[in-house]
């Protein structure tokens, strides 16, 4: 199982919300690329990114952030926030982006995850938010009547390479994560499922990797804390 360290970015520092609310929000640091620098000395093989701004305003706003992260570290990173065409998941994606995460989209527009994904193999990755199983888009501001499951089987066949599961009431609250819905989700579908939202000790990401079906778990809160230890939980996932 993979660890993804995330780093959340808002007006341009790493910051962790909780809940999803942006008023809610903790500022970690205003360096975002020495904090990439650091996980990847940490030795984790992955980055998660999100820009918050982005996921509200509906374009990239913190650009000048992720791209000083790319620039900074060499191990592959995934951006979701703000990503909603494909002028914009090609942009990011010349600049040195692994991955595009489309979360909004995907219930608004669905056609254009499955154009992505046949124009770009292997680099999107669809973003699902849900409270009590219902998805959330727009930042989570805004809450629908699509139930996470049947999104995550609508794009089934459709070459998406990745969907990260986030239950919003878990989120930056360090109260674990939903591993049961969590779980139930990886199993309904074929493409590799990776939990966010809760991971906030040791145990947690022991307890994801042994479902044996969960392909991968982002923290973000805990690791900024020092709750986890990067090095250490990076050694105990791959042993």
């Amino acid at each position: 199982m993979i660890l993804y360290p995330a780093i959340d970015l808002k007006d341009g520092q790493c910051v962790r919300l909780l809940r999803g609310e942006m008023a809610a929000a903790t500022v970690f640091g205003d360096d975002p690329a020495a904090q990439a620098l650091k996980f990847q000395a940490a030795g984790c093989d992955w980055l998660h990114l999100v820009d918050l701004n982005g996921a509200f305003a509906g374009q990239p706003v913190n650009a000048a952030a992720v791209e000083a992260i790319l620039k900074a570290v060499k191990v592959p990173t995934q951006l979701g926030g703000g990503i909603r065409d494909m002028a914009t998941i090609a942009m990011w994606l010349e600049k040195g982006l692994a991955r595009v995460i489309l979360g909004t989209v995907a219930v608004e527009n669905p056609a254009l995850v499955r154009e992505a994904a046949k124009a770009f193999p292997g680099k999107v990755a669809v973003g699902i938010d849900a409270r009590k199983g219902r998805v959330a888009t727009k930042g989570w501001a805004t809450e629908t009547d699509v139930m996470a499951t049947d999104l995550a089987r609508s794009f089934q066949d459709d070459g998406v390479a990745a969907i990260i599961y986030t239950d919003i009431d878990r989120d930056g609250a360090m109260q674990g994560p939903n591993i049961e819905a969590t779980e139930a989700l990886a199993r309904a579908v074929s493409i590799p499922v990776i939990a966010s939202g809760g991971v906030s000790r040791m145990e947690d990401l022991i307890a994801l990797r042994d479902t044996r079906v969960i392909a991968g778990a982002i923290s973000g809160r805990a690791l900024y804390d020092g709750a986890i230890d990067l090095t250490e939980a990076l050694k105990a996932l791959r042993s």
